[in-house]
């Protein structure tokens, strides 16, 4: 069955079939031709997959973060970034990181924030002389933060599947949000200064305030979502819930900018964006219960364990495979197939599982930004209109420096578990 399985959903993969239905086909012919398994256990096993309370959090957080961006979150973000950083050589690229962190921390997506910040951050770097390659290789790596900064869609999956705490893992990605955030201001620093690329105008500290005011609603969701979900007040499937709510009442009553005729737009959205990901997540459930059946965890985890039981050399072989698999693998699927296979290998050796769920997710958001099949890029080429190799090369020097992140991540363990331990105490 492994066999017919695995070979089928290449070929499917080698013919663009996307991936959810490639998943999903390929295990159904290898049911069909090598298991007498009923058919009809294709349906269960995908229901089963879905039927999860805390996936019910990942519509409501799409649902939300498309509420911000339609109800003039971004631009606010943009403008309020722009009064702290904009003056500053490079200015511009460091906004665009900037305002990504905060949109990371209200969307839980990758794409989402490349769309929502790369149409006004990408047009804006190049009408001030910006290099269009480099100004859309920073949106395009920025975005990442998306999965990293909580709340994040691929930390909610991680946690259903591994069995844990999602308030943990929310907590555990800010440092390393942080971290990867401030080594990608300081990369489009310096080679803004090379390239002698200007701030734009200074701004006072009243007009700072003033920014400050008109983005506070928006700066206060992570807050509310994350102190909500640690002060024991909701769940994060509450707290999305809660999201949702919130960026509708600021969308229409506070800025207004949110019409009636909005909505309809807004939630077939976010309804298209969801159903993909459940597909997804669906097909890769039932993939990874046909896995478990034939004993590949096992088979896998044996092998690791013969070639070393060291889990620093376990810890870099798993960065170096996760990083090939995101190259040509989506996000959620590699999540909810990998995770039940490498995190018992990993809490077996001694690695914190909330911690492994981070180099887990960061590794997969670094699959985002590098070709082939990295969906930032494509996002960002769609808005600054240039090729896939052209911006390709452009991200090299970033992904660079987000490989030296993840190793540090991935190494020194504090990075995602100090908050963690803080607040538990």
């Amino acid at each position: 069955m492994t066999t017919v399985l695995l070979t089928t959903m290449l070929v499917l993969f080698l013919f663009t079939v996307p991936i959810a239905l490639a998943i999903g086909l390929a295990s159904a012919i290898a049911i069909w031709l090598t298991s007498d398994l009923p058919m009809l256990v294709i349906v269960q096993r995908i229901f089963t997959s879905l039927d999860s309370f805390p996936l019910m959090a990942i519509p409501f957080f799409i649902l939300a973060g498309a509420l911000m961006e339609t109800g003039g979150i971004s631009k606010r973000l943009v403008h309020f970034a722009n009064t702290l950083a904009g003056s500053m050589t490079g200015g511009l690229a460091g906004v665009t990181v900037i305002t990504s962190m905060f949109f990371a921390a209200i969307s839980g997506s990758s794409p989402a924030t490349v769309a929502a910040i790369g149409s006004i951050m990408i047009p804006a770097m190049v009408a001030r002389h910006y290099d269009v390659n480099f100004a859309s290789a920073v949106q395009a790596v920025s975005g990442a933060l998306g999965v990293i900064i909580p709340p994040s869609i691929p930390m909610i999956l991680y946690g259903v599947v591994v069995g844990v705490s999602i308030g943990d893992l929310f907590i555990a990605g800010i440092i390393p949000g942080l971290l990867i955030g401030f080594s990608l201001i300081l990369t489009a620093f310096v080679f803004s200064k090379r390239r002698g690329y200007k701030g734009t105008d200074h701004f006072t500290w009243q007009e700072r305030f003033t920014a400050f005011k008109d983005a506070i609603f928006a700066l206060l969701m992570p807050t509310i979502i994350l102190g909500g979900i640690y002060g024991g007040i909701f769940t994060p499937t509450e707290a999305a819930v809660v999201a949702v709510a919130y960026a509708l009442i600021i969308g229409v009553f506070v800025y207004k900018e949110i019409k009636l005729k909005d909505l309809i737009p807004v939630f077939v959205k976010s309804g298209l964006t969801t159903s993909v990901i459940m597909l997804i997540i669906g097909t890769a459930g039932l993939l990874g219960w046909l896995l478990t059946k034939e004993r590949i965890p096992q088979t896998v985890a044996q092998s690791f364990m013969s070639f070393s039981d060291n889990p620093l050399v376990f810890l870099l072989i798993v960065n170096i495979f996760l990083l090939i698999v995101g190259m040509f693998f989506e996000t959620s699927a590699s999540v909810i197939i990998l995770a039940p296979i490498l995190a018992p290998i990993a809490i077996q050796l001694g690695v914190d599982p909330v911690h492994f769920g981070m180099i887990m997710v960061v590794n997969l958001a670094i699959g985002m930004v590098t070709p082939p099949l990295g969906v930032n890029l494509f996002v960002a080429m769609q808005i600054s209109k240039i090729r896939l190799e052209t911006l390709s090369k452009a991200v090299l020097p970033f992904l660079f420096i987000l490989i030296v992140d993840v190793l540090l991540i991935s190494y020194i363990p504090e990075i995602s578990l100090f908050l963690v331990d803080l607040l538990d105490k």
